[in-house]
């Protein structure tokens, strides 16, 4: 029986104004699979300078996301964390829990190619984080971190807390979570790694990630590395200028900051890994139910273009923002 083709999906109209239209879906064909979103997630930093128009010129293609509809800075349809059921496509796949990087919409058709299924271990809602827990898998292979490391992650939001996530699974590591919000130490409980301010965060370390995305908190990073330490820096700064410290020690201690980003799969694995085979892990390590730590604040979907603009402002601290749909509608 042929099912209903509506549906509504959030648009970026212009930096700062956001909307939501209705639209008529095609009829899947072979090869097809048609998703009816049951949450989506906000990923703060990126959608939120997404939203605010922030993404420089000479990085518009860089930036685009897999189903991206329009161009930067707007009208602009953009998001990547997106969990639904599968209506319509091959049988293996009807009636599956799936994530795809696809954009706010209540309803989508894709090649069945990309989608990947959720473990049965791993609640809808908590397999939004899939995308972040994607970035965190392919910072550490870009890493590699070693049994015993001392490492600190600098910045407690979605990235930052994803990856000392899984660096708590590592053996004999000392993992310290630092932010300059001290709020952020229940978070850090949650994941069983230790917290600090900023002043107070403890130096010598192997590796230091950075993902504040603050100058502050960069420099702060090199501030912690024993000689011979290296930064991962996650952190991107859109069309925003840093300025770094290195003068001082930083040759005489022979320091590294090294850049890494999920865009492509991270050289130490590329040669046996998959983008799919890197989702799906991470899929798989969302079993873990103190990843639910990251939600910390939700809204339906009729109300994103207020929330949006509410994340953009910094009046909601939100790490990952879940976005609540209509399961009876459309």
């Amino acid at each position: 029986m042929r099912m209903d083709r509506a549906a509504r999906a959030f648009w970026l109209e212009s930096p700062g104004h956001g909307g939501i239209r209705d639209i008529d879906l095609p009829s899947p064909v072979e090869g097809e699979v048609l998703v009816r979103t049951l949450f989506s997630g906000v990923s703060r930093g990126t959608e939120t300078l997404v939203f605010r128009g922030g993404v420089p010129e000479s990085q518009y293609g860089a930036m685009r996301a897999p189903f991206q509809e329009g161009d930067f800075p707007g009208p602009v349809k953009y998001g990547y964390l997106n969990v639904g059921l599968v209506e319509e496509g091959p049988a293996s796949l009807v009636g599956r829990t799936v994530f795809c990087l696809y954009p706010h919409q209540t309803r989508y058709v894709v090649p069945a190619a990309a989608v990947t299924p959720v473990p049965e271990s791993v609640p809808a809602s908590r397999a939004v984080l899939a995308g972040t827990v994607e970035t965190a898998v392919n910072a550490l292979w870009d890493a590699a971190p070693l049994v015993g490391d001392r490492i600190a992650v600098v910045g407690a939001g979605m990235i930052g807390a994803s990856v000392a996530a899984l660096l708590a699974r590592y053996p004999a590591v000392r993992v310290q979570l630092v932010d300059a919000n001290p709020a952020r130490a229940e978070l850090a409980r949650a994941l069983d790694v230790d917290f600090a301010l900023p002043a107070d965060a403890a130096g010598d370390c192997d590796l230091v990630v950075h993902a504040s995305a603050t100058e502050a908190g960069l420099t702060r990073s090199l501030e912690l590395l024993a000689p011979e330490g290296t930064v991962l820096e996650l952190s991107w700064y859109g069309d925003r200028r840093v300025s770094l410290p290195l003068g001082e020690a930083f040759h005489s201690r022979r320091l590294v900051v090294r850049s890494s980003q999920v865009g492509t799969v991270s050289p130490a694995r590329s040669g046996r890994r998959t983008y799919a085979d890197r989702l799906a892990l991470s899929l798989e390590l969302l079993a873990d139910p103190a990843l639910d730590a990251l939600i910390t604040g939700s809204c339906a979907f009729e109300e994103l273009p207020e929330a949006m603009a509410a994340l953009a402002a910094g009046q909601t601290q939100a790490l990952c923002h879940l976005v609540q749909y209509d399961t009876e509608g459309h």
